[in-house]
This record gives C-alpha cells, structure tokens and sequence, in this order.
C-alpha cells in the first residue's frame, strides 16, 4: 500500500502496524475483492471514521485538485485500495502456488464474518495517522494456513509462524504488474470482424514517440524500447508528473 500511495501522492509515506483494537464497529468506506476462482476468497480493505476520506483528498491535492466532490475522492481513495490489493493478491498467489485473479471491487463497509482484522497507521510528514485496515476472509485465511504448513519442516511444527503474521508479511513486499503500451486505436466492430492473419491495425503513436511504462493501470513514465540479448526493453527517458499520473489511470 504504501508503493500505492506514494505513487499517486508523491511524498513519502510509512506504514506501521498497530496492536489492540480492530475497529470493527468503526469501519467505513471498505471494498472487498474476491478471487475469480474461488469466490469464498475474499481480501477486504477499509478505513476507521473519515481516513478515506483523508487518504482520497491528500491524494487529490497532490495531483493539483484541491477542491474534489465527495465521489470523487471516494472513487480515488477506491484506486488506492485497489492496486494494494491487487499486490497483495500476487503475493498470495505465489503462496499458495496458483494464478489468482481478482473479481472487480465491490463497496462493503464491514469485512466478510469471521474475518481476521489488522489495523495499520499510515503516517505522511507532519499529519496525524490515517487508520486503514486489512483483513482475509475465514476461507482465505485456512488455504494460507494450509500452505504455510505444506511449506514447514515436519521435525519442527513448533516454529510454524502464525498464520496472521504470514498474512501480514504479504503487505511489505507488495509487487505490482508492470507493462508498456506501444499505442491505442478504436476501429469499428464490422473492421474488428475483418481482421485476419496479417492484417495491420495502425496506432495512435508515431515510430519516433516514447512508449508508456504501465504500473498497475497508472502510466508512470516514458520511454524508447531497446533490445537487450534479444528481448526488448524499454529505456525510461521521461517520469511523468503526478498530476498527469493520477489523471492516466485505466
């Protein structure tokens, strides 16, 4: 989350896990995310009282809007939970060895029954902590525990670290997808209809223009491809502002 964040605010940001409390009865502005296969899956990420709103406005700011509508920064805040997601969806895949896909988020402000809850302080420079939490569904939380133990050495079962602390570990290594676009183009359905082996659609870009550095749906640079031992690259010649970045969100 914190990548997320300060990807889009441009400033710093540190993230601390507190102990005590879930703030259950307080949560507000939660969005949770199921897994494609397995619907009883669920990742949940929410607020206490107005830090959504904190988080979706700071954001905002940073990206030269001061004055947002209330479903504006909400729809921003919802940007912010979702590429964190989606990076801790990617850590859960490689833990319990399969391609996991997200379903599209849907509003929940309580986490799914039973669910684990953590809180974390998300703390910027001079500002009082944002409060946000984070939490798997029961199902979830068993395959995890299931890998985990898979994983451990029989001689040991002792050591097993608790299932919580591996959940919470998928957070500090958060890895985001990262892909380049070479150029748009809209053509209408009965031409889409026409295409066929080497057919050529033409692009929006010229040859001698920077291709996009996608990370997690956000353009975030520019740049030329190159080829490096015979795979392509792409040399960053330009990092975008975070005005424009935020306003090239897919």
């Amino acid at each position: 989350m914190a990548a997320s964040l300060e990807a889009m605010t441009g400033g710093a940001v540190s993230i601390e896990r507190q102990e005590g409390r879930t703030g259950r009865e307080e949560t507000s502005a939660g969005t949770a995310f199921a897994f494609a296969d397995d619907p009883s899956y669920i990742l949940w990420a929410g607020s206490v009282g107005s830090g959504w709103e904190a988080l979706g406005r700071r954001a905002l700011e940073a990206a030269g809007i001061p004055e947002a509508a209330p479903d504006d920064i909400r729809s921003t805040y919802k940007e912010i939970l979702t590429q964190a997601c989606s990076g801790v969806a990617q850590a859960v895949a490689e833990r319990l060895g399969r391609e996991v896909t997200l379903t599209p988020a849907e509003d929940a402000d309580k986490p799914p029954a039973g669910a684990a809850i953590t809180r974390f302080a998300v703390r910027f420079p001079a500002s009082q902590p944002i409060v946000v939490l984070f939490a798997s569904s029961p199902a979830l939380h068993a395959g995890l525990a299931s890998a985990t133990t898979s994983e451990a050495s029989p001689q040991t079962p002792e050591t097993t670290p608790p299932v919580a602390s591996k959940t919470l570990d998928l957070l500090l290594e958060v890895e985001l997808p990262v892909s380049v676009s070479f150029g748009r183009t809209q053509i209408p359905l009965k031409d889409v209809l026409k295409l066929s082996t080497g057919s050529i659609l033409e692009l929006n870009r010229a040859v001698s223009e920077p291709v996009e550095v996608i990370v997690n749906n956000c353009v975030i640079a520019r740049g030329e491809v190159v080829v490096i031992e015979g795979n392509y690259g792409v040399r960053i010649t330009q990092v975008i502002s975070r005005k424009e970045r935020l306003r090239t969100l897919h």
